[in-house]
């Protein structure tokens, strides 16, 4: 039996494939969002009584952190926690330290990609920890993505996440300001997508949202919310380092300017919409 928890959009994804071939044991807080699981326990602890390998997948690290102390009420000795959220660099140390103490696993195990490459098993797996925890673990991170890296440092995976998602976060604004740009400038936009498409605009990231800026469809893959948090996060990381981030913090308030206009739980994509009306 594997425990999981966490049920938001990518969580419940991953869950679900999993569970193709595996039989789960899952937990939300929001117990609604485990319809249609076939096992569902009433409290963290329940899972980590039940379960020898958890997954976690949380919107920050005060979640991970919460779930944690109520883990660590089991005994966990020898069990493995693989941990999906995208953490801060500083409390994801704390993490490792916490598992360690009582004798468990903790793998730091932040996803590249959203809800589709999720139910598909075409995610990008990015995971720091021990090379024993993660060669047991492997073939269930196999189902879910088809890019694994491995380090051993303690914290890698998750600067290398938080860095990758202030690249997607910049991408999608550039995008965004340039299909706007176009459509003042009369162009249909059809037209300049398929052009972007065959030009500097080629990219993972307009292929996955093209569908969404075409049909102005923002149901949720990946949120403002979720976004504005990565690039909070990653803001941080740059002040640690005494690095200057400028287009960083100019991308992460354009985001949060959605906040303002209501969009704070709608896919990210719709800061096309945002920069349109602006």
């Amino acid at each position: 039996m594997i425990g999981w928890i966490g049920l938001g959009h990518i969580g419940r994804a991953m869950a679900e494939r999993l569970s193709e071939w595996y039989e789960l044991l899952v937990w939300n807080r929001t117990i609604e969002k485990a319809k249609g699981f076939k096992n569902v326990a009433r409290t963290p602890e329940e899972v980590a009584e039940g379960c020898d390998l958890i997954f976690l997948s949380l919107y920050d690290s005060e979640a991970v952190r919460q779930v944690s102390e109520r883990l660590l009420t089991a005994d966990l000795r020898g069990k493995i926690i693989v941990d999906t959220t995208t953490n801060h660099h500083e409390k994801v140390l704390e993490f490792h330290e916490m598992y360690r103490n009582v004798g468990a696993f903790y793998l730091e195990s932040p996803v590249i990609g959203s809800v589709v490459p999720a139910r598909n098993g075409h995610l990008t797996i990015l995971v720091s920890g021990e090379r024993e925890a993660f060669e047991k673990v492997r073939p269930y991170l196999e189902k879910l993505g088809r890019k694994i890296f491995h380090f051993e440092e303690p914290g890698k995976a998750t600067k290398l996440k938080l860095i990758n998602n202030f690249v997607l976060g910049a991408f999608m604004a550039a995008l965004g300001e340039a299909v706007a740009l176009g459509e003042k400038a009369e162009i249909p936009k059809e037209e300049l997508i398929e052009v972007l498409e065959n030009g500097a605009g080629n990219s993972v990231v307009l292929k996955a949202k093209k569908a969404k800026l075409l049909g102005d469809d923002y149901s949720t893959h990946f949120s403002v919310k979720n976004l504005v948090k990565d690039l909070s996060y990653a803001y941080d990381l740059a002040v640690a380092l005494r690095k200057a981030a400028l287009l960083n913090a100019t991308v992460r308030e354009l985001y949060r300017l959605a906040f303002e206009r209501g969009m704070e739980e709608l896919d990210f994509s719709v800061v096309y919409k945002l920069l349109r009306e602006l």
